[in-house]
Formats: structure tokens, C-alpha cells, sequence
């Protein structure tokens, strides 16, 4: 499995599982472009992690909702790059409350990154990849979107949504020979379960069947694999990558 000369969009590069997504698809032969909203010091790490395999690496310092950044990066790709092959909408927000104690606000600002910027940024990519007759899409959803789970409603809701954004997309634009696909991974090391109680972790591993939490890395290389060559008759589905629970 290779990446080799293929030009990738990763929205939410700067940390955590975005991070990561950078680094494997360099070290397997992509351009890579990133963007982040705010963190400045985890895109420098992300860059640097990824010149040790590619040097055409970018970054773009960008929320999913600003429609005229995106416009202007997708556009410089475009016409630098000659296209964008590959986009991975991965960047996303949660936050830990009861559905209680959720504002309106907090509703918003959850579906508003992860769904509304899914939304915005494959809008801005769709055009030079309809026009190529040509693409892939991965869309990184969620456990929480696909399971009976415990998690913050807001956010397994949002995470649903892009299940469903998903399957009409890939119908709707599979004639262009764009697929369309989502990953939907468990708790992760160093992800949302660094922050979950002992008691919640416990509950989740007993429940395992390989008894552990999934890895940034072992993620990334199956988003890698979906977006490649070696996958291209798969469109619509959401594969769920979560030790087996």
C-alpha cells in the first residue's frame, strides 16, 4: 500500500489523531496539506514530523468554517499542485456534558465544526474533483455515531450525522468516480479516553475483546489504506475500527 504522488487535504492537522493522519500519509508518498484552527506549536510538531518523509508538506492556519480561507487555500492548491486527489475531513470538537447542563451555544459550535466544516471544506474540494472526474473522501466519524455508547449527546449526534453525510454524498457524486467513505474509530490512546474516569475506561476495556484501547497510528494507516488504489470499489460505508466491541 502506497500514497505515492497523491495530493492530500487533512482538515485538523495540529494534533491528536490529525496529527498523525499527516505523518503516515507523507511517510506513504503523498503531498500533504493541512489545516488548523489555533494551535500553532502542535502544526510546527506536525510539519516537522513530516518532513522526515516529505518535503511538500503545508500548512494553513484556518478554521473548517471560514469559507473564504478555504476557498483561497483549496484554490492555491489547485492551482500549484494541479488538484487535490485525497481530502480526510478530520477535525472535530467535544465536550464532556450531560445533555442538562448543554447550552444552545454548545449544541451549535459541536455541529457547526464537525459537521457544518465537513460540509464546507468537501463543497470547496468537490468542484476540482468532479471537474477530474476523480477522488477520494474520508470523512472521520465516531463510535459514538454508530453505537448505543455512552458519550456526550451533542457530539454522537454530530458524528451520526456525518455517517449519513457519508452515504447520500457517495451516492450522489460516485458518477463522478468521487467515493466517498468514513471511518469510525473506538477510544484511542490519547485521545477522548484520556479524559474519560477510570470507571468509564474500565467498562470500555472489560467490554473488548482485544482488551485495549486503538492507536493513533494503527488509524491513520487504515484511513490510508481507504483512501488508496488498493480501495476503489468501496463507497458509502462506514467501517468501524473499535478492537471488536
Amino acid at each position: 500500500m502506497n500514497l505515492d504522488g497523491q495530493r492530500v487535504l487533512i482538515t485538523g492537522g495540529s494534533s491528536g489523531l490529525g496529527q498523525r493522519l499527516v505523518v503516515v500519509f507523507c511517510e506513504l508518498g503523498a503531498r500533504v496539506a493541512f489545516n488548523y484552527a489555533s494551535n500553532e506549536a502542535g502544526a510546527a510538531e506536525t510539519e516537522r514530523a513530516a518532513r522526515a518523509f516529505s518535503g511538500d508538506v503545508r500548512a494553513f492556519k484556518q478554521s473548517v468554517l471560514d469559507v473564504a480561507g478555504l476557498r483561497a487555500s483549496i484554490g492555491t492548491l489547485e492551482a500549484e499542485w494541479g488538484g487535490i486527489d485525497v481530502l480526510v475531513n478530520n477535525a472535530g470538537i467535544s465536550q464532556a456534558l450531560p445533555v442538562a447542563l448543554l447550552e444552545e451555544e454548545d449544541w451549535d459550535r459541536v455541529f457547526d465544526v464537525n459537521v457544518k466544516g465537513a460540509y464546507l471544506t468537501t463543497r470547496a474540494v468537490l468542484k476540482g474533483m468532479i471537474r477530474r472526474r476523480g477522488g477520494r473522501i474520508l470523512n472521520i466519524g465516531s463510535l459514538a455515531g454508530v453505537r448505543l455508547i455512552e458519550a456526550p449527546v451533542h457530539y454522537a449526534a454530530s458524528k451520526a450525522a456525518i455517517k449519513g453525510l457519508t452515504e447520500s454524498l457517495a451516492k450522489e457524486v460516485g458518477r463522478y468516480g468521487i467515493t466517498v467513505n468514513s471511518l469510525a474509530p473506538g477510544l484511542l490512546e490519547g485521545g477522548v479516553a484520556a479524559g474519560l474516569p477510570d470507571y468509564r475506561l474500565h467498562a470500555y476495556l472489560q467490554h473488548c475483546p482485544l482488551g485495549r484501547l486503538g492507536t493513533f497510528d494503527e488509524v491513520a494507516r487504515l484511513a490510508a489504506f481507504m483512501v488508496s488504489d488498493a480501495n476503489r470499489y468501496m463507497t458509502g460505508f462506514t467501517l468501524v475500527a473499535d478492537g471488536g466491541l
